[in-house]
């Protein structure tokens, strides 16, 4: 079964005052998008490209055509490049005929300010980009991102994550973010409880070894705390070898907050 993911429907964040952005404050409704190996890893040969089929590459440009912006951290920006292009004539198409500009807004989060300024996230102009850099970044790494012609937006080091989610928010107009990864700004997300759908891709692929999981960092849940999304679809691809999961936060559902 190949699932068409054009045609999805998305919910609402949070009311006012649910969201751990801050009290009354909004928030795009935030999606996650990763492919997995079947024991668990993220990474082959330090780089994502190579677990996922064409038709998993393909439902990643379908959930771009409903984002009004695309995120990636600096470490998937420095191993794999990362734009906000679909590559398909169809879902431009179907992102103009939704009143959407021809590419959701291409967005990285950094801490260092160490990026690769030769990469097409900076160089090409057929979409449109932004960096969140940490205030703790040097001044120097930061002048020379803006001298590329990409806005930079600081965000306090300490509260970094929901600082961005909301002036996605507030200053882009953003409804819907997608994430893509990696696995450490999904941690982030998914610690601070701004996740509200998760897409899986499951592969036949087995690595092994020590590379990442889809979400990393600081330990979310306890089994006191532990928030269960709902799952909502699974699509098999047997000619692939995929499965194709997406899963939902429950309606009132808690955050958990991290711990060490």
């Amino acid at each position: 079964m190949h699932p068409d993911y054009t045609s999805l429907e998305f919910g609402r964040p949070p009311a006012q005052g649910d969201s751990s952005t801050g009290a009354g404050a909004q928030r795009p409704y935030v999606i996650t998008n990763m492919v997995m190996s079947a024991d668990g890893k993220v990474v082959l040969e330090d780089t994502e490209q190579g677990l996922g089929s064409a038709n998993d590459q393909r439902l990643m440009r379908e959930l771009r055509v409903h984002a009004d912006v695309v995120l990636n951290g600096a470490g998937t920006l420095r191993k794999s490049g990362t734009s906000s292009r679909l590559n398909a004539a169809r879902l431009t198409a179907l992102r103009l005929e939704r009143g959407k500009p021809a590419a959701p807004i291409a967005a990285v989060l950094s801490r260092s300010g160490d990026l690769p300024l030769e990469r097409a996230f900076f160089r090409e102009r057929d979409f449109e980009a932004v960096v969140y850099l940490s205030d703790a970044a040097p001044v120097a790494r930061r002048q020379a991102i803006e001298a590329t012609g990409r806005p930079v937006h600081l965000v306090p080091d300490a509260d970094a994550t929901p600082s961005m989610v909301r002036h996605m928010h507030d200053e882009l107009g953003a409804e819907l973010l997608l994430a893509e990864g990696g696995p450490t700004i999904l941690g982030q997300l998914f610690a601070r409880d701004l996740v509200d759908e998760y897409f899986l891709t499951l592969s036949g692929v087995i690595v092994g070894g020590g590379t990442p999981t889809p979400v990393e960092g600081p330990r979310i849940s306890t089994l006191a705390s532990i928030v269960r999304f709902d799952l909502v679809s699974a699509a098999v691809n047997q000619d692939d070898g995929e499965v194709y999961l997406r899963f939902r936060r429950p309606a009132g559902a808690a955050g958990a907050p991290a711990t060490s």
